[in-house]
């Protein structure tokens, strides 16, 4: 390997570590760093999020699982780094996304209500931003409204313990992606902690995403919010995490649930673009035959 390869490898997978759960770093705090866009990138981020919630509005459903791009994982294959749940009946506001992250100053993970600008302006690159929302058919999305709106079942699966590559079926982590994962199985399987959760998701054939690291994985003895005690020593000894990623929660809800849509929106400088369906936007926000392309 180049060590320029090395080097962007290397890059990528400390962003997947620092950035799956919502935490963000630099190399001597590692927590709660980021580039603050400037006024004019702040504007196209926020008139980024209007549109998103147009597309919402739009849908007549009342919720939509949702995913932003964070850091950049492209080199490790994924585009999207943290999911939550889009509440058109949030009380904090139409839209607003209810998401587990990690509170860096009190050293834990808390559930939390942020309004779509604010979780559309989380993201880390300022040119280009991407979201993706998964609408279900009206069953599914009634059953995992109610459990997602009701405050005492949200708060019961939320785990003492974060690390950004927590390993879906243990209970000794959890990182904001599996907390999604593991509301579907309450919604969805009458789960009623978070064991009945992880086994009702196991039952089911979730699939985590594979994250192929080989001997890099070293990294993560650097970084506090990563560990690997709670992975299969089957998957380290191969250089692998499997984790939930937005990706595995937009597989399991398609597999799961006939009838499930997806809609994909980017922005790149002025541009955006709006695709509907199950395949990605072509990489760099470029519209393909169908797609509808905007100007901010």
């Amino acid at each position: 390997m180049t060590p320029a390869r090395t080097a962007a490898l290397t890059a990528a997978v400390l962003a997947l570590l620092l950035a799956a759960g919502g935490a963000r770093a630099d190399s001597l705090r590692f927590c709660d760093v980021q580039k603050e866009p400037n006024a004019t990138e702040q504007d196209a981020l926020l008139r980024f999020s209007a549109l998103v919630k147009d597309e919402l509005a739009a849908s007549g459903q009342d919720l939509a699982l949702v995913s932003r791009s964070g850091l950049n994982l492209q080199r490790i294959g994924q585009r999207y780094s943290h999911a939550g749940i889009s509440l058109k009946a949030s009380a904090n506001g139409p839209w607003s996304v209810r998401q587990l992250y990690y509170a860096c100053d009190e050293k834990k993970p808390r559930i939390f209500d942020q309004g779509m600008a604010g979780f559309v302006l989380g993201t880390s690159d300022v040119a280009q931003a991407y979201v993706s929302l998964v609408f279900l058919p009206a069953e599914a999305g009634a059953e995992l409204e109610a459990a997602a709106l009701d405050d005492r079942r949200a708060l019961a699966l939320l785990g003492a313990n974060y690390s950004a590559n927590a390993y879906p079926f243990s209970l000794a982590f959890q990182n904001c992606n599996q907390w999604v994962a593991e509301m579907l199985a309450m919604a969805w399987g009458a789960a009623g902690d978070r064991a009945d959760a992880q086994q009702w998701l196991q039952a089911q054939h979730y699939e985590p995403t594979n994250i192929q690291l080989g001997p890099l994985m070293l990294l993560g003895l650097f970084v506090p919010w990563v560990h690997s005690g709670d992975h299969p020593p089957a998957d380290t000894g191969a250089g692998r995490y499997r984790v939930s990623m937005p990706a595995s929660l937009e597989a399991f809800a398609r597999e799961r649930v006939p009838g499930a849509t997806r809609v994909e929106l980017c922005r790149s400088g002025a541009r955006i673009v709006i695709h509907r369906g199950w395949t990605p936007i072509a990489e760099g926000c470029v519209a393909a035959e169908g797609d509808t392309e905007l100007a901010l």
